[in-house]
């Protein structure tokens, strides 16, 4: 697994260095490499990306064998890397990307690469002891290579309409970098559905619900506002409203003394208490006997702990 400091010092170097010579330089580092077919992204081994290797011998005879060979990294535990990749296809990525980071779920990067497509890949350190496995999500363009995959790595070329494009390192991060939350992230882009239904059998209206509340919070006096942010939000959470519409509403909100990062992570808060709330209870009518049985006590439950029955 590669250390922070050695990935860094490597990619700042990798702009101006042949195929065979990256690949060397980032096995030298600790960073396992493997060859993927020259222009594309499909490896070239068998079991392609699990052959990953650091070993400077096979990685010499790969690249004596392919010199323009592409130089894939795995991701995950085995590298010590989780990459964000920003995707322009179809969706604007980095508007997501962007709105992630100021709420305070994606911190500075140990690298950012620019993708020939003209997407991005913002390398992090993985979080040490935790599974955090691949993951896309399509409406935000915005992936997670994770546990489980792979990504190029500069400076290879991908072939584009006849062309040869390069993944070009933008920038390296001069300190310490903090690792990513890819579960959180993840969450953020693509929250959950809500459990409970709409109240009165009908649609809730979700956007004028979060403005009211936006609002009545925006004219409360300093002092014990987050309690008020997080009960607000609790009530958003509760009437079906989508945390995207409720952050949306409340970050809008004139609250001079929250930062957005502070407001997201108080909604984000509110909507895991009361989904966690309604799961508790979800879970508890289902373990309902049959009348004239006994149901199994909750673990979680202050009935099932002091007196063992449901």
């Amino acid at each position: 697994m590669v250390a922070p400091a050695a990935f860094a010092a490597v990619f700042d170097r990798l702009g101006g260095l042949p195929l065979p010579i990256a690949a060397r330089e980032l096995a030298r580092a600790g960073v396992p490499v493997f060859p993927c077919v020259p222009g594309e992204k499909i490896p070239i081994v068998p079991s392609g990306f699990r052959r990953a290797t650091t070993d400077p011998r096979r990685v010499a005879g790969w690249w004596r064998w392919q010199p323009d060979a592409n130089i894939g990294i795995p991701t995950g535990a085995v590298s010590g890397l989780v990459v964000i990749d920003v995707d322009v296809h179809s969706v604007d990525g980095y508007a997501s990307y962007a709105r992630a980071a100021r709420g305070g779920l994606i911190p500075v990067p140990l690298a950012t690469v620019t993708t020939p497509t003209g997407g991005q890949h913002a390398y992090f350190p993985a979080i040490p002891g935790r599974v955090q496995r691949s993951w896309a999500v399509g409406k935000a363009g915005v992936d997670c290579r994770g546990d489980g995959g792979y990504v190029i790595a500069p400076p290879s070329t991908l072939r584009l309409d006849g062309a040869s494009v390069s993944y070009r390192v933008e920038r390296v991060a001069a300190g310490v970098v903090a690792p990513v939350d890819a579960v959180r992230l993840r969450g953020f882009l693509d929250p959950p559905p809500p459990r409970r239904p709409s109240r009165e059998g009908g649609q809730a209206s979700g956007r004028e619900d979060a403005d009211r509340l936006a609002a009545w919070l925006s004219r409360q006096v300093k002092g014990d506002r987050n309690y008020k942010l997080f009960w607000a939000a609790c009530r958003l959470a509760e009437g079906n409203v989508p945390v995207s519409e409720a952050l949306d509403a409340l970050v809008r909100a004139e609250q001079p003394d929250f930062a957005e990062r502070e407001i997201t992570r108080t909604v984000y808060s509110a909507y895991r208490s009361v989904n966690a709330g309604a799961a508790r209870r979800e879970r508890s009518a289902s373990a309902s006997p049959p009348a004239g049985g006994f149901a199994r006590p909750d673990p979680g439950s202050r009935a099932g702990t002091v007196r063992g029955l449901g």
